[in-house]
């Protein structure tokens, strides 16, 4: 495999110029110099170094992306979106999956830094750990520094720039779907409790309740991962300590179709004995019998957006900017009114 010294000697110059030639340095050289090492390059068929063109060119070329878990429907269609954007720049995404591991999280920050990646994108839901927000805001602020970029999604507790999906306001509309069919008895399926996702989700469904003089006491709601199996487990744990339930709430639709699975297996008719709704509105929302009531959050968009953000050449020194991503329900067959 030929090497660098082998290109200069063939073009008759300096390993530093020839470096700086097939690098894309910003310094000046002759056309006639740079004709030769490009044409020493073809005949040898070299191969340049990545890390090498990254510092000749001063410009760093790779995004790093954290997420909880790329597998997860939630992530995986957040990282379509953030890597379509990346592709139109010409740049590379390196993954990270932290399977909601703080600890990791603060790992691959700082591996991302040594790598000297363009920016960092963290993915998903803070966590309810002042010693954790505090370690890793003072990681990314370090990184800044050193002239990297940072954008957020949904993590509105770091003094970055951020794409807040409306959690909130989503939970919200969940709940009021539910009272205005006239539901009184609703079970939620909740994701950690750690999470700041769960949390807002739940003031959402909280202050619906509010609003139409309902309660969501805490024995009515149970935990899980946000992901289809523990769906399953936390159905089982309502309906068995709640059995005069008429709907349930997933926070995503992971746990809304854990949830079917067992209404199914119980013989329960949905929606006719139990109205079933979920979040996030992923494609398999649309597949499962019934198809799935649901909040739709854009959440390719969202990722592209949080790209666009990490890469805007305009950003100034005026504070973090936030943008916000509005949740709109999307109607289908697993919700209607409580049986008589």
């Amino acid at each position: 495999m030929a090497t660098l010294a082998d290109v200069a000697r063939r073009a008759g110059v300096s390993p530093a110029t020839a470096s700086r030639i097939i690098n894309g340095s910003p310094k000046p050289v002759t056309e006639a110099l740079r004709t030769r090492v490009l044409a020493a390059v073809e005949e040898l068929q070299y191969v340049p170094n990545a890390h090498a063109q990254s510092l000749a060119r001063s410009q760093r070329n790779t995004i790093g992306v954290i997420v909880h878990n790329v597998s997860d429907p939630y992530f995986a269609e957040i990282t379509s979106g953030l890597w379509r954007v990346a592709t139109e720049h010409g740049r590379l995404v390196i993954i990270c999956n932290t399977y909601r591991d703080p600890k990791r999280e603060l790992e691959y920050v700082e591996l991302l830094r040594a790598q000297q990646v363009a920016a960092i994108i963290l993915t998903g839901s803070g966590y309810h750990d002042p010693a954790f927000t505090k370690a890793l805001t003072a990681k990314l602020q370090a990184y800044e520094r050193t002239g990297g970029r940072v954008a957020a999604i949904g993590r509105h507790e770091h003094p970055v720039d951020a794409v807040l999906p409306a959690n909130e306001m989503g939970g919200y509309l969940q709940g009021r779907e539910l009272y205005e069919l006239g539901h009184k008895r609703i079970g939620v399926l909740a994701g950690p409790k750690r999470l700041t996702t769960t949390t807002d989700r739940i003031a959402g469904l909280r202050r619906a309740a509010r609003e139409y003089g309902r309660s969501l006491p805490g024995r009515r709601i149970a935990y899980g991962e946000f992901d289809r199996d523990s769906g399953v487990t936390a159905t089982r744990q309502l309906l068995d300590a709640e059995p005069g339930l008429t709907a349930i709430a997933a926070l995503n639709d992971s746990m809304a179709v854990g949830a079917l699975a067992v209404l199914r297996e119980r013989g329960v008719a949905v929606p006719e004995q139990v109205s079933i709704i979920g979040f996030d509105d992923m494609p398999i929302a649309r597949d499962v019998t019934p198809a799935l009531t649901t909040v739709r959050l854009p959440l390719a968009d969202i990722g592209a957006r949080a790209m666009s953000l990490a890469l805007d050449p305009t950003a100034d020194n005026t504070g973090p900017r936030r943008e916000e991503v509005p949740a709109t329900l999307v109607r289908r067959d697993s919700a209607t009114k409580p049986p008589a």
